[in-house]
């Protein structure tokens, strides 16, 4: 291809490094060689095929081979054939590339619905660019499982989705938060909500008795308790609905995540917009308003025009992992008690605030993780870092003390981490190979280092101060892609870890039917993995 072309292009992504070359020194002197150049329109030279005879061709191979957004940034600054319009209708003006990354776009689900006029919208809150919009919604897949199969370790209750988006739930129920009708008694057997059916569940998220589910037309659908504050303590709420109800508040808003943290509920448009509600009434979150508004309020500040790709809520604290043109980001919002904001103070945030300690760390964030009192992240590069209250060794880094910024886990260095997950004072790490590591408190057995018996033991309840692999997921076989753990103040921890295949396996604290499988008489929980008797597939 033609790299020597004149005029310097305007890319509309990230500012791609040049990469050094590397001189050869030899003993003895080279022939010359007479350099030929191949043009991607076509020159004179017999038997040559320029691309430019049939674009059609070049773009359908470039959809087809799902490029990277970066790559396809690549091919635009090192060649005119890709960036000059390619003169396709509707929109003449687009390059190859553009055009690839709008293609690749309308596959995925969440854009399909959109309207022209929202596409464009969209398009402009991203930077302008199809590129960097497709760059948006891959970052959003990948660190949500959305439309995939998962796996939600809730207090006390779990939820589990199908890859083909049916929900099962297990556990207490006491508030109705399983769906199925009923308050009746936990209920160990994973049974899929059949109020649901003919409905596609792309995401879930769980709160103390309470659930909240999406589907694929970003309609949100709750059921449990509907109130915070003193039902957090086991006290029931006025209100309880005991099947799926659509939320109508957010029936306007196209969402695509929701997470529940203590005291409020946030969630994630598809435009990447904020929104929470059930916060309080002393203005946290820039809201004024009083503990039972189920009214969605924007989230204001800096991120009002940033979109957003991923929310985590922890205790009366929400992080949101944005997406830049010039990068991926993080921003914390809520109370900073033990440095959970990450910002090196203990102060609260009323509005959303740019996490600046990893552009120091020279680390893109990938997926957020917000714990109790503690959270985490994974960069590009596979990096971990941690930060918040380190009670129990839940950063990982040795010791028990508070991280007021985010701090690299020395201790995962020779590891490449594609997922992260946190609980209450508990972490655990997934890396590209399958393997995983977890740290922190050792209550319930629900870190996985257990030796194998069901029987309580020193090592399978001892704190972990730095990262130990989890051995007892070895005999698995199988690459795990997700773990989901309980992040709540109020209830012994369980965990999922779920495989490649769709095979979900639980240990930890089981008192509650939560894990999936029947324990025996006086059994409170599991060291070991158990498989539970559902294929998310």
């Amino acid at each position: 291809m033609d790299t020597t072309t004149s005029g310097t292009p305007t890319i509309q992504y990230l500012n791609i490094p040049d990469q050094p070359i590397t001189a050869i020194v030899v003993a003895t002197p080279l022939p010359t060689f007479q350099r030929q150049q191949r043009h991607c329109f076509g020159d004179s030279t017999p038997g040559e095929f320029p691309l430019s005879a049939s674009p059609s061709i070049v773009l359908h191979v470039l959809t087809a081979c799902n490029l990277d957004p970066q790559d396809l940034a690549k091919l635009e600054a090192t060649c005119s054939f890709f960036r000059q319009p390619a003169n396709f209708a509707p929109d003449v003006g687009l390059s190859l590339s553009e055009l690839a990354a709008l293609d690749m776009c309308q596959k995925r689900a969440i854009f399909k619905p959109m309207t022209a006029e929202e596409r464009q919208h969209l398009k402009q809150r991203c930077g302008g660019s199809w590129k960097l919009v497709l760059r948006f919604l891959l970052a959003g897949e990948a660190c949500c499982r959305r439309e995939k199969s998962q796996a939600i370790a809730g207090p006390g209750h779990s939820i589990a989705v199908t890859s083909k988006g049916v929900a099962y739930s297990f556990g207490s129920n006491s508030s109705g938060q399983l769906g199925h009708g009923t308050t009746a008694e936990e209920d160990w057997q994973p049974r899929p909500i059949r109020a649901l059916q003919g409905i596609r569940i792309i995401q879930a998220t769980a709160g103390a008795g309470r659930t909240m589910l999406i589907s694929d037309l970003g309609q949100v659908y709750a059921f449990g308790k509907d109130s915070f504050g003193e039902t957090e303590f086991g006290i029931q709420g006025s209100k309880m609905a005991t099947t799926p109800q659509l939320v109508e508040s957010l029936k306007n808003i196209f969402v695509v995540q929701a997470t529940i943290g203590n005291f409020f509920t946030a969630v994630l448009s598809r435009e990447g917009r904020v929104y929470t509600f059930s916060w309080g009434s002393d203005g946290k979150l820039c809201h004024h308003t009083d503990p039972n508004d189920v009214e969605p309020r924007p989230l204001l500040g800096d991120l009002e025009h940033i979109p957003v790709v991923q929310i985590a809520a922890g205790y009366c604290y929400l992080l949101c992992l944005a997406c830049q043109p010039s990068g991926m980001s993080v921003y914390s919002v809520g109370c900073g008690l033990g440095g959970k904001l990450g910002h090196g103070t203990r102060t609260d945030e009323k509005y959303p605030r740019l996490i600046e300690q990893f552009q120091m760390l020279n680390l893109q964030p990938r997926v957020v993780a917000a714990g109790a009192w503690h959270a985490a992240v994974v960069g590009q590069d596979g990096r971990v870092c941690t930060w918040g209250w380190g009670r129990y060794g839940c950063l990982g880094h040795g010791n028990e003390e508070c991280e007021s910024v985010p701090k690299v886990v020395e201790g995962l260095s020779d590891v490449k981490a594609v997922h992260v997950a946190t609980g209450d004072y508990t972490t655990f790490v997934v890396c590209d190979n399958g393997d995983v590591y977890s740290f922190g408190c050792g209550e319930s057995a629900s870190l996985g280092h257990n030796p194998g018996n069901d029987e309580e033991d020193e090592n399978g309840h001892a704190n972990v101060l730095s990262p130990e692999l989890v051995t007892l997921l070895k005999p698995v076989n199988e690459r795990v892609v997700q773990i989901s753990l309980t992040n709540s103040i109020y209830w012994n921890a369980h965990t999922f870890a779920l495989t490649e295949s769709g095979k979900l396996y639980a240990f930890g604290a089981g008192d509650k039917g939560q894990l999936g499988v029947e324990l025996i008489a006086n059994q409170t929980e599991r060291g070991k993995p158990e498989r539970v008797n559902i294929d998310l597939g």
